[in-house]
């Protein structure tokens, strides 16, 4: 497990938090790899009864890390992220995001997997994938369009417009916003009122309002095979290396 992620259990719950502050906690190959375990391992756990997602103050995740995209680019690597991806689409376990800053690209895409989030009053979502001439992700233009219809799924997922905390209460995005203090505190508590719940009506009822997971993991294949192509075009090596010149 690498230092960047850390995952804690604590009376029924599994506390996955990504902790690399330095990079607003931007995940690397090796932090995808490690969610997946943690991901994974829980499903056959009975002891374990939610999940819960977290960051640190002020970012949750700013996304992936660009030096990733980078190397994927020029290099032709095969990536850890679609694991991760299928991880949390076919999770069985409930849960739950405590979103505090930052929730950028995959930060926010993530939390469509969610079951419950709440997020600090500042913090703030957005999916910049077409700023960087790529498409989007995690099945997001399955489940974005579905949980917010066509308008705002377009505003957030091609025109890369963010949304506040409040405006995606409203979108459906996050059920509860409170003060950046309380998020884990509050997040927490929904944690072990879910963990508290009798086990196998949580699975059915879960699974019955999410849906079959075989047609979210279609949608993240073919998202996939898009966004490898658009690695390549010309659209992403001049959004990548404005953005490297810049960081200059």
């Amino acid at each position: 497990m690498p230092d960047s992620v850390t995952v804690t259990d604590d009376g029924g719950i599994r506390i996955i938090r990504m902790d690399r502050p330095e990079k607003k906690n931007a995940l690397t190959q090796p932090m995808y790899a490690a969610m997946t375990v943690a991901l994974r391992e829980a499903q056959s756990s009975a002891a374990i009864r939610c999940l819960m997602l977290a960051g640190g103050p002020g970012a949750f995740c700013a996304g992936s890390d660009i030096g990733d995209f980078q190397k994927r680019a020029e290099d032709g690597l095969e990536s850890v992220t679609v694991d991760f991806l299928y991880a949390l689409a076919r999770n069985r376990k409930p849960l739950v995001a405590a979103v505090n800053g930052l929730a950028i690209g995959i930060g926010t895409t993530m939390l469509l997997h969610c079951d419950y989030v709440v997020a600090a009053a500042g913090t703030v979502f957005s999916t910049p994938f077409t700023r960087l001439g790529l498409i989007p992700e995690a099945a997001s233009s399955l489940l974005v369009p579905m949980r917010m219809g066509h308008a705002r799924a377009f505003a957030l997922l091609v025109m890369g417009r963010p949304l506040a905390a409040e405006e995606a209460k409203d979108a459906g995005l996050v059920n509860t916003v409170v003060d950046a203090a309380l998020v884990e505190e509050v997040a927490l508590k929904a944690a072990r009122e879910i963990a508290a719940l009798p086990p196998g009506a949580v699975t059915v009822a879960r699974q019955l309002l999410r849906g079959d997971p075989d047609n979210v993991a279609r949608q993240i294949d073919t998202e996939t095979m898009h966004f490898k192509e658009r690695l390549h075009s010309d659209e992403a090596r001049a959004a990548f290396a404005a953005f490297f010149a810049r960081k200059k």
